[in-house]
């Protein structure tokens, strides 16, 4: 595969990608895509993993195939290894040859078990609270020389705006999900304390007192709470579908 037709492919790739917030998704096709472009720079078969760091959530990892992602979570799993390295340094880690170098042991076994050779480390450009780093894998040793870094890392750069923009878009349409959880909550709340109100003949502070109390002695969220008083009068389940007809 040409220079040219890799440039072509990588830009339809990006089109593809464009406005998508499945981040796993993109990771997909970027490693997918990322494991063809080494693979024809070296001409070995060269695999492709990525894991994905974002604040207060768990590492998203995948890859070009499942050997990739195992060795990907296991170095992830040790804390050691030239992809822990790249993300912690900002720069391409190189492990020439898993028989000669001494600085990962235990992952040098699992990578030579899985009959890796050698493998590079490449971070990835992203916004402050997330991180990521390209690993490739190859069968042989010393694959990864300083053009195929290059490469690699050409390719990371780029890589790192469709990735950046899906971040965005999910972390968007999180913040959407949040509010709409956080209005049908408020109005599953109001609907209970107008019942209790009606029931009881309370004011509206009295009954979500009702509510806090309840809630405090279940050991519940209050709109837990809230939703089991709608539905036992209401005899409805999903009242605020149903409510909001």
């Amino acid at each position: 595969m040409s220079s040219e037709q890799l440039a072509e492919d990588f830009q339809s790739l990006v089109d593809t990608i464009a406005g998508t917030a499945d981040v796993q998704a993109v990771l997909q096709s970027l490693t997918e895509f990322a494991a063809v472009m080494l693979s024809t720079a070296t001409g070995e078969q060269i695999e492709c993993a990525v894991t994905l760091h974002r604040r207060r959530r768990t590492a998203t990892i995948s890859g070009s195939s499942e050997t990739a992602i195992a060795l990907d979570r296991i170095e992830q799993t040790l804390g050691d290894g030239p992809c822990v390295d790249a993300l912690e340094s900002g720069v391409p880690v190189i492990l020439s040859d898993v028989h000669q170098d001494q600085r990962w042991p235990e992952y040098q076994l699992a990578l030579a078990a899985a009959g890796i050779e050698s493998a590079l480390g490449v971070p990835m450009d992203l916004a402050h609270e997330s991180g990521a780093v390209l690993n490739f894998f190859a069968p042989r040793p010393r694959i990864f020389e300083d053009d195929v870094v290059a490469s690699a890392s050409g390719f990371a750069e780029m890589a790192s705006k469709a990735l950046r923009l899906a971040i965005r878009l999910a972390a968007s349409d999180q913040r959407g999900q949040d509010l709409k959880s956080a209005m049908e909550n408020r109005t599953v709340i109001d609907l209970a304390c107008g019942m209790i109100m009606a029931q009881n003949r309370c004011s509206q502070d009295d009954a979500f007192n009702i509510l806090r109390r309840a809630s405090s002695d279940r050991n519940q969220k209050l709109h837990l709470v809230a939703l089991s008083v709608v539905e036992r009068l209401t005899g409805t389940k999903n009242p605020i579908s149903h409510f909001d007809g």
